[in-house]
């Protein structure tokens, strides 16, 4: 297992028809994982520049700078790809909620054969 970087090339990522790419956002400290949004070569490239995580807003169709309006920032620590390069992982350093809803994490529901039940309230 070797440790030492080779280039990164975006463009080696395997994104979909319209050139996003899933993104889990996970706590670096815990591992509880926040969230899941889409990137894409530009947003990845900007997230690894800045630190700042940096998503593609597919309905304002637009780059997203977590935290930017709301103040619940995701400082990137690490991001991994998955085996089939068409998955990121984002280890981040989480300010305040990462759920638009106002929670820790945006996977507050658990689902059972019993049905669903809410697990956490907005922070």
């Amino acid at each position: 297992m070797s440790h030492d970087p080779v280039p990164f090339d975006p463009d080696s990522l395997r994104y979909d028809a319209a050139g996003l790419i899933p993104a889990i956002a996970q706590d670096a400290d815990n591992g509880e994982v926040l969230m899941m949004a889409w990137m894409n070569r530009e947003s990845v490239m900007q997230t690894l520049a800045t630190g700042k995580v940096t998503y593609w807003s597919r309905s304002r169709q637009a780059f997203w700078v977590k935290g930017e309006t709301s103040g619940h920032h995701q400082t990137l620590v690490d991001m991994r790809v998955d085996c089939d390069r068409d998955c990121l992982l984002m280890q981040v350093r989480q300010v305040g909620a990462a759920c638009h809803t106002g929670r820790r994490s945006c996977f507050y529901t658990g689902v059972s054969e019993a049905g669903e039940v809410e697990l956490s309230q907005p922070l």
